[in-house]
């Protein structure tokens, strides 16, 4: 829990406050923008929020935070806060919130099917998350990018029962499917499997619809203004990582929904293919 006096000088007065235990995951300041922003090698209070719809989701970045580094002198909000995620993003997709220190703060998103439910990465093994993942029908699928995000899978397999699906390169075992090769794999009618090594050996992303969930594979970088990938976080083969960029290309998508870094949509898949080529070009310039 966040406490007052350890807080970063740098939080504007008033109730929201960040503490020096933040780990800079950039969760709040990618989910409530208004109220947080980067501090260097922190998060900290850009504005206190004004309204109660924003201090809804200042509230909700509070229960995101991996590490219980947001705190607030007025906890009105926070019981309405936990319960609001899974906080939906578009038809069908939604942010389960509660990231993970095991996952460093990693995005974990949930896929409504009416074929069973897809958790694409793990959260943190929080009750009411669970609760309401129960109340919308359960988890059937639970999609693991790679081995840095896998957080409290067995306890959503103990809960659930779900499938949970991985690629073997990343050598983890005792999973009920681990997938293997560099072809793409249907998972289902409406959920492709792609095999993009190089992050780590077994990175995977996954298509649904036109929502492509990419793991540390790939997002967008407001500061630059285009889609970027790490270099510098890369614990495999950074040759290999640009390569699987280039198999992107042959697939059609708006959405790119990472683990870590911000989201982005382009406006056709058409725009997202050429916002791709250009990141590509710059990132095999670096």
């Amino acid at each position: 829990m966040a406490r007052r006096i350890d807080a970063h000088p740098d939080n504007v007065a008033g109730p929201f406050f960040v503490d020096r235990t933040c780990i800079d995951c950039g969760t709040c300041y990618q989910f409530a923008p208004d109220t947080f922003a980067a501090g260097g090698d922190h998060a900290r209070v850009r504005a206190q929020p004004v309204d109660g719809k924003a201090r809804l989701r200042a509230s909700m970045a509070l229960v995101a935070c991996p590490v219980g580094s947001i705190g607030t002198d007025d906890r009105t909000g926070i019981a309405a806060a936990s319960r609001a995620f899974p906080h939906p993003l578009a038809e069908h997709v939604s942010f389960c919130g509660y990231t993970s220190e095991k996952s460093f703060g990693a995005w974990s998103y949930l896929i409504h099917r009416p074929e069973g439910n897809v958790l694409m990465d793990s959260p943190r093994a929080a009750a009411p998350l669970m609760r309401n993942l129960e109340a919308l029908g359960g988890v059937a699928m639970l999609v693991l990018s790679h081995r840095d995000d896998v957080a409290d899978h067995a306890a959503y397999r103990a809960r659930f029962g779900c499938e949970r699906v991985m690629h073997k390169a990343d050598g983890m075992s005792d999973l009920e499917r681990l997938v293997e090769g560099d072809a793409s794999i249907q998972l289902a009618e409406d959920l492709l499997l792609i095999p993009t090594p190089g992050h780590t050996a077994g990175s995977v992303c996954l298509l649904y619809r036109d929502f492509l969930f990419t793991g540390d594979h790939l997002w967008w970088n407001p500061e630059k203004g285009r889609l970027s990938a790490s270099k510098t976080y890369n614990w495999h083969s950074w040759a290999q990582q640009l390569d699987s960029l280039e198999k992107l290309l042959a697939f059609d998508f708006t959405w790119v929904l990472p683990g870590h870094g911000s989201l982005h949509r382009a406006q056709s898949p058409a725009t997202m293919r050429a916002e791709l080529k250009a990141a590509i070009q710059d990132l095999r310039g670096s």
